[in-house]
């Protein structure tokens, strides 16, 4: 990955924060901010543009496109990874009608997990093999990223051996808790699905499940850690700036009709409408 002393800005909406640099870099991601989206259809989209990847690589010379992240906010929605337990999603279906909740199950490694109002979801579609290949190293780097917004909070992330994801504590407050769940489905090095960062989440959705098949653990969000709530547009940047500086790459910002507009023109003819 190339480095040098001319240094790019992120290429991100402002929020009051310094400006940050990234190194150079030949990798470029567009982030696509679309806003509240239901579940489903940003699952068909992150397919389309996964199968568009791999189908422009696979060219002769491969076609250059550029590697999207969504940022998205979804509707009450539990999804449950393919090697997960049913068991553990708790409700019942009139309950989840109640709560105006959904359920699906899905292609994403993991157990079961809640995404809703309030939290930051990404889905980075990335093709490593133009970056590093090694899974281990992606999801360490996903960490890290929500570790360094949260250190930006004066909230310490940690790692908990053998359950990805970022957790705080143990501290006075409890045991560990976590605050943002991962899981993802990667072919021929081009990855989706993502993260889910709790922010300003209502966290009793989460009474519905055993989150990520994990009992002896709770969950938590940024505002509970702060007990006030987030400016989510700052946290959004802080993080998309982390998410720059440790993948190496130049960035560009995209939002509503915007990155709508762009993601319809990347996937041409591809049959994936663009929620």
């Amino acid at each position: 990955m190339a480095t040098g002393c001319d240094l790019p800005t992120c290429d991100l909406p402002t929020c009051d924060l310094p400006t940050i640099t990234v190194p150079s870099s030949s990798e470029r991601v567009v982030l696509c901010h679309l806003g509240r989206v239901d579940y489903a259809p940003t699952w068909d989209l992150q397919k389309a543009l996964q199968a568009r990847l791999i189908a422009a690589k696979r060219q002769d010379p491969p076609e250059p496109l550029p590697h999207v992240l969504l940022l998205v906010e979804h509707p009450p929605v539990y999804t449950l990874g393919k090697s997960g337990d049913a068991a553990h999603l708790l409700a019942s279906k009139e309950r989840l009608r109640a709560r105006g909740a959904t359920f699906h199950r899905i292609d994403r490694g993991g157990d079961i997990t809640y995404h809703g109002p309030g939290q930051l979801v990404g889905y980075p579609i990335l093709d490593l093999d133009r970056l590093f290949t090694d899974i281990h190293r992606y999801l360490r780097l996903l960490e890290e990223m929500v570790i360094q917004t949260c250190t930006a909070y004066d909230v310490t992330g940690t790692r908990v051996e053998g359950r990805t994801g970022v957790w705080i504590g143990p501290d006075a407050r409890g045991p560990e808790r976590k605050i943002c769940a991962m899981g993802i489905r990667c072919s021929r090095w081009v990855t989706m699905h993502g993260f889910a960062f709790n922010l300003n989440t209502d966290l009793t959705y989460f009474d519905d499940i055993v989150p990520c098949g994990i009992r002896d653990r709770g969950v938590t969000s940024l505002a509970a850690e702060l007990r006030q709530p987030v400016d989510e547009a700052a946290v959004r940047s802080r993080l998309l700036r982390a998410f720059a500086t440790l993948f190496d790459v130049e960035t560009t910002y995209l939002e509503a009709a915007a990155a709508r507009s762009f993601l319809g023109a990347y996937l041409e003819d591809t049959p994936a409408p663009v929620p």
